[in-house]
């Protein structure tokens, strides 16, 4: 379910141009396994990125369902892939863990797109952060 004030900046699947040159790399035996995972993501590896969160919809006929808040992201990594026209993406979570989001159209511009809200979500204050047993809103 989507809030009234969250606006979607990408949906949709990775790039064209992974597929395209996986299928080239098919020619070789050594591309082969990198043809099949180019197909198995154009075909149910899919991106939801909004102002507030990133939605991740892939694994096996797309069954597995990844949700991360921009909030509890604390790095972004990226490194280009197919002649920079498209890349490879690596949340660094609070926790320590990882989410990657492989072959994004565009990345640099999503990259840009998803540091920016972090840093609008990080200049809020959080008023109900717990310290003790009173909120900062008590104290004051």
């Amino acid at each position: 379910m989507i809030n009234m004030n969250e606006e979607t900046f990408y949906e949709g699947g990775p790039a064209k141009s992974d597929l395209i040159i996986n299928l080239l790399a098919a020619i070789t035996i050594l591309g082969l396994p990198f043809t099949f995972a180019a197909i198995v993501r154009a075909l149910w590896l899919r991106y939801k990125i909004t102002n507030k969160r990133i939605t991740i919809d892939g694994g096996w006929f797309g069954k597995n369902k990844t949700q991360v808040s921009l909030s509890n992201i604390e790095e972004i990594r990226s490194i280009p892939r197919g002649f920079g026209s498209y890349g490879d993406m690596v949340l660094i979570l609070n926790d320590g863990s990882k989410v990657e989001m492989k072959s994004l159209p565009l990345f640099r511009e999503k990259q840009k797109f998803i540091e920016e809200n972090i840093n609008k979500r990080s200049q809020i204050p959080n008023l109900n952060e717990v310290e003790g047993f009173a909120t900062k809103s008590q104290i004051n």
